[in-house]
């Protein structure tokens, strides 16, 4: 990105949303980041004066406290934003969270929590940043979802379904808001060395022993390569920067080179099934 650029995240105190958050404002730009307390949001503010460079450097590190279940305060916080910061170039999705939990075992109140700060918080900052964009005729929504937006795997169906959900929202605003000069995309990361599934996933406790053969494999799978994933965050946060500083930013970015394969080979799967089944899919007509 050539010119600085004001970025508002959600989510920086780790993961993702740390990671880009300390690329852009190494970049030079000012960055706007909610968390969750007042002792984060000052950790947070204190990354702009340890990384800089001399007295003219420019770049910023707002903290702002709120959690983007809370609906009603999203609007204020953009508003208060959009005033004291500055006009928001890019709003970066990232809050979010896994659950983990064999469907039939998992409570509707599990899944409410995780469309809640996947999908409705994600929108709900859309839905207040998006007339100001509008307005200005630019603007740039990156929306976090992650290669369980596009493939699945038993035991984190709640997640799946959320990621798909924001997955299909993002394509379909893109295609609403692209000719006010605003674009979304959709990032959809791997498995990285975050802490999604450590301490940042919810579990349903196990219940249903039928279960066992098609999930436990897959829970210690998941344990075992915790921290060592693939993926490394610094350079997801760099790929991000690089679309956000693209004259035409993609609508979907899968990160990783597992993510790559994963999807490759579903939507290889699913062309076959599409092969396969055509004759009845066409047999509707008429």
């Amino acid at each position: 990105m050539a010119t600085s650029k004001i970025l508002l995240i959600t989510g920086v105190s780790s993961g993702f949303g740390r990671a880009l958050a300390q690329e852009a404002l190494d970049a030079g730009h000012t960055v706007v980041g909610t968390v969750r307390g007042e002792a984060a949001r000052r950790e947070f503010e204190s990354l702009a004066a340890q990384g800089a460079k001399d007295a003219k450097d420019t770049r910023r590190a707002v903290g702002v406290v709120l959690d983007v279940t809370d609906f009603d305060a999203i609007d204020a916080v953009v508003a208060h934003v959009e005033s004291s910061v500055g006009p928001v170039d890019v709003l970066v999705n990232n809050a979010g969270y896994g659950h983990e939990g064999i469907m039939e075992e998992s409570p509707l109140s599990e899944m409410r929590r995780q469309f809640d700060v996947n999908v409705f918080g994600a929108v709900a900052m859309t839905k207040a940043v998006l007339p100001f964009m509008r307005e200005r005729r630019r603007g740039h929504i990156l929306n976090i979802t992650s290669m369980g937006g596009h493939i699945t795997m038993p035991g984190i169906a709640y997640y799946c379904g959320s990621k798909f959900a924001l997955e299909g929202i993002s394509e379909a605003l893109g295609k609403e808001v692209a000719l006010f000069g605003i674009a979304v995309t959709a990032v959809a990361p791997g498995s990285f060395r975050t802490d999604w599934a450590g301490r940042s996933m919810a579990r349903t406790p196990r219940s249903i022993a039928d279960y066992d053969a098609v999930f436990d494999p897959i829970r210690k799978a998941r344990e075992e390569k915790s921290g060592k994933q693939p993926g490394n965050p610094k350079k997801a946060a760099r790929a991000m920067l690089a679309a956000i500083g693209s004259e035409k930013p993609p609508a979907h970015l899968l990160l990783g080179s597992d993510a790559l394969g994963l999807v490759r080979g579903k939507l290889s799967a699913f062309a076959e099934e599409i092969r396969a089944w055509e004759t009845v899919t066409v047999s509707t007509d008429g």
